[in-house]
């Protein structure tokens, strides 16, 4: 297989789920039976390798956090910003995009486990006003692991410099539910899978409804202050990034410039999040992300049987809406084959950054990184991000790659 369409295809095999919209990478499939522990350490030359030569033109800066049974390896590179060029902040905070579903998918487990939610309820019998009679099928298991067959809502962007555009509108999540309950159906219920942010935008305002409180406030209550988490917030309508951060960067085209001028790089560090909210808008560390991530492994955030939601893809029957590989979405999660390990997990992004949680289903070997990515929600993997996942996991099984 050539090298570029071997990364290529490591890529498709690796990415646990990443930014939803028109550019989503194509999802993982489903794990092979295996066993899941590790016997070695981490690889810390492989890590290393995997942060040298940052800022480059890829990313430019990285934060990584490597645990397991067998030690861990802890490590970070890059810049803070490119103008003043100090060294990257290892505790800094970033934005940690659609690892914000995790948290969303605890919380609706949890009113699960408190019989204050059905999951094979329909979500218009919660919300009632919001979801027409259309859409009445859906249930809320369906929108935790993207079987609904609701699109997306209809944004005003299409392109990264479009949407640069319209970094600071504000977007109602009533709103956004409304425009894409009002198109027509991408598939029946449960018949397929499409991943897409509408699913946990319909979900955050279920978690309001139920609880009767705002969505940030009840993750806050039932998942930051219970694990401690205390560099994990919701920022709400602030466009910023609160208390130390490594600045993000985005690679923009240049209009009518001739093909041997390279990109522009933007400053995205402050950006609104509000088309995200409960699908992507948390801002967190790599050490509260980990800390998360063992917590809700170990049962310590979602009670059994729920918590078997997480680790559940739906029937091998129903097939990815777009690319028709096998269901790779479970509620919250995704998994992939790595190192002939099965991996769960959940990457995100937001402009600029970069996000991952992952780990075997036996916490023998855990990966928490934030790369300050120039391609950020692009169709490929980022390469940096790329490198760490294969030098903690290992590579993806060859039936996971996609033919030369």
């Amino acid at each position: 297989m050539p090298a570029r369409t071997r990364t290529t295809a490591l890529a498709a095999a690796l990415v646990l789920g990443l930014a939803a919209g028109p550019a989503a990478p194509a999802a993982p499939a489903t794990a092979a039976p295996h066993s899941d522990t590790y016997g070695t350490a981490p690889d810390a030359e492989a890590l290393r390798s995997a942060l040298a030569g940052l800022p480059r033109a890829d990313a430019t800066a990285a934060l990584v956090r490597v645990g397991g049974d067998d030690g861990s390896w802890r490590g970070g590179a890059g810049v803070h910003d490119l103008r003043g060029g100090r060294p990257a902040d290892e505790d800094g905070r970033f934005r940690a995009g659609s690892v914000t579903k995790v948290f969303t998918a605890a919380v609706v487990l949890q009113l699960a486990a408190e019989r204050k939610v059905d999951l094979d309820r329909p979500a218009r019998s919660y919300l009632p006003a919001l979801i027409p009679a259309a859409y009445g099928a859906v249930t809320v298991r369906q929108l935790l692991d993207h079987t609904s067959g609701i699109p997306a809502a209809e944004l005003p962007w299409s392109t990264v410099e479009e949407s640069y555009a319209h970094r600071f509108d504000r977007h109602d999540p009533r709103d956004m539910v409304a425009s894409a309950t009002a198109r027509e159906r991408e598939f029946a219920p449960g018949e397929a899978q499409h991943y897409l942010n509408i699913n946990y935008t319909v979900l955050g305002l279920l978690i309001e409804r139920v609880t009767g409180g705002r969505y940030a406030a009840e993750v806050h209550r039932r998942v930051l202050a219970p694990l401690g988490l205390r560099d994990t917030y919701f920022p709400g309508d602030d466009p910023r990034i609160k208390g130390p951060h490594n600045h993000g960067y985005q690679s923009f085209s240049r209009p009518g410039d001739g093909p041997g001028d390279g990109p522009e790089l933007r400053d995205v560090t402050v950006w609104g999040a509000t088309d995200a909210w409960a699908a992507g808008d948390v801002i967190s560390t790599t050490a509260d992300l980990e800390r998360f991530l063992q917590a809700l492994f170990r049962g310590r955030v979602v009670p059994e049987p729920q918590l078997a939601e997480m680790f559940t893809l739906p029937d091998p029957s129903v097939r990815d809406h777009e690319s028709g590989d096998p269901a790779a979405y479970s509620a919250g999660l995704s998994v992939a084959t790595l190192g002939g390990r099965q991996v769960w997990g959940k990457t995100g992004g937001r402009w600029g950054y970069n996000t991952a949680v992952a780990a075997t289903r036996d916490l023998s070997r855990t990966l928490v990184y934030s790369v300050n990515a120039t391609n950020a929600k692009g169709r490929d993997m980022n390469p940096t991000a790329l490198k760490l996942m294969v030098a903690t996991f290992g590579a993806p099984s060859e039936e996971q790659a996609p033919p030369a």
